[in-house]
């Protein structure tokens, strides 16, 4: 079963009850960008899968934010350390806490991501955050075809029923790194696809053909 599927869950309350480990194409791409041995946190860690992966793969001391009580219960019995709060406001960790803050798929789900993404920047060296980005090609055919809100970036909900609530571009993604300073765009990895022309578009126009984009920032101040 898969979590993300609208027909068992509804991702504006996520229910992991059930759903002890999951796992998703972007876990690969942002383990193989942590060094190993580091502090790490991830923000928004639902039922703890990508921390458990960290631990085991890297050997990385983790900690863990989560909303949901079904998460934190299933973060709980992989023996994570993890507090229950949300994400976009002021986070009871000192500055420089972490090597590296993690937002997989999550800033475009939360009230306040600038708020998100200057915790992150204050806690941590280095941020990896990845998003669904709504400038997808699929998304632009769609909109111009059908002239409603596309439905590809959507996984399978509906405008009024998702809970992507801040839909955003890559291209928008960096104008709010650029507005909060103070972070440099250190890579942005792709999701690799058997394809080598699909890799090639993805990497050369990313704002067009990237469909999940994984940005690793740096702390620049």
């Amino acid at each position: 079963m898969n979590i993300d599927n609208p027909e068992i869950n509804d991702n504006r309350n996520y229910n992991y009850s059930g759903f002890l480990h999951s796992d998703r194409e972007e876990y690969p791409v942002i383990i193989q960008l942590v060094e190993p041995n580091k502090k790490v946190i991830d923000l928004g860690c639902g039922n703890g899968s990508l921390l458990e992966l960290l631990r085991e793969q890297k050997n990385c001391q983790t900690a863990g934010v989560e909303i949901s009580d079904s998460g934190i219960e299933q973060c709980r019995k992989k023996d994570l350390n993890v507090l229950h709060a949300k994400i976009d406001e002021p986070l009871p960790f000192e500055d420089n806490s972490f090597d590296y803050s993690i937002c997989n798929v999550t800033i475009q789900m939360v009230m306040y991501p600038e708020i998100l993404l200057k915790e992150m920047k204050r806690i941590s060296r280095y941020q990896i955050i990845s998003f669904p980005n709504f400038a997808y090609y699929k998304n632009r055919i769609d909109f111009l075809l059908k002239g409603r809100m596309p439905k590809p970036m959507l996984f399978g909900y509906e405008w009024y029923s998702t809970g992507h609530i801040h839909q955003l571009s890559l291209n928008d993604f960096f104008a709010l790194v650029n507005s909060i300073g103070g972070l440099q765009v250190f890579r942005v990895e792709v999701i690799k696809s058997k394809s080598i022309l699909k890799n090639f578009l993805m990497k050369s126009l990313p704002n067009l053909f990237l469909q999940i984009p994984i940005i690793l920032l740096k702390k620049s101040g």
